[in-house]
């Protein structure tokens, strides 16, 4: 069946004034943007969590396969069986797994075994990438890319948290299969990353980093 295209719909061009402001007014807003490990049990809003959830949705994909799922995880008891699994994870890269110049670059910013905020914070979002999709046949549609599909997503969606006005982190314990059995989620999902969303704590601190200028992360040919 041959593809099927129509016109460009929706773009906006903007005289190039108004281009330069718009990307620099979008790279200040962004560069505020903090990790944050210290958060508030206080609740999302309602309506808040589900327009991020779908632009993340809007990203490219390999064949626009869309290799994506995403669980939110509010239920306090599901957020506990996820920190106790996560925390095992955790103290075994912490005291056997990790290489000792691993362990030395995590000193800076203090972290350890111990995840609270997979407890405290109101939310979870557990990120999924779809090695293959099953038709409503059975049979499978192999995806392709899916790492980069999944990562550009995953992006967006914490550009999209940041936009709305919360803090998230982005968990990796290693493995993360536990995600799969507490979530009932099936075999051709394998976790990608936790994102923890909320607001942050009263008294959240976070650890004084810089980032690394123009001309050592681009190159102008």
């Amino acid at each position: 069946m041959p593809p099927t295209f129509v016109p460009l719909p929706h773009y906006r061009e903007h005289p190039p004034d108004e281009m330069a402001r718009r990307a620099e007014a979008f790279y200040r807003d962004v560069a505020r943007r903090r990790t944050v490990r210290d958060f508030s049990s206080r609740p999302v809003p309602p309506g808040v969590i589900d327009p991020c959830l779908l632009a993340a949705g809007t990203a490219p994909s390999g064949a626009n396969m869309q290799p994506w799922h995403f669980v939110v995880v509010t239920d306090p008891a599901v957020k506990r069986r996820i920190q106790e699994a996560a925390e095992v994870e955790e103290r075994e890269f912490y005291e056997r797994r990790a290489p000792a110049e691993w362990l030395e670059a995590l000193a800076a910013l203090g972290t350890d075994a111990n995840k609270p905020f997979l407890e405290d914070a109101p939310a979870l979002i557990a990120i999924f990438g779809e090695s293959y999709g099953v038709r409503p046949d059975g049979t499978h549609v192999k995806h392709y890319y899916v790492a980069e599909s999944v990562g550009i997503a995953t992006g967006l969606l914490i550009a999209a948290v940041h936009a709305a006005g919360l803090v998230s982190l982005t968990h990796t314990p290693s493995p993360m299969g536990f995600l799969n059995t507490i979530l009932g989620r099936p075999a051709n999902e394998r976790p990608f990353l936790l994102l923890v969303v909320g607001y942050p704590a009263a008294d959240a601190r976070v650890p004084v980093i810089t980032k690394k200028p123009l001309d050592r992360i681009a190159s102008f040919v």
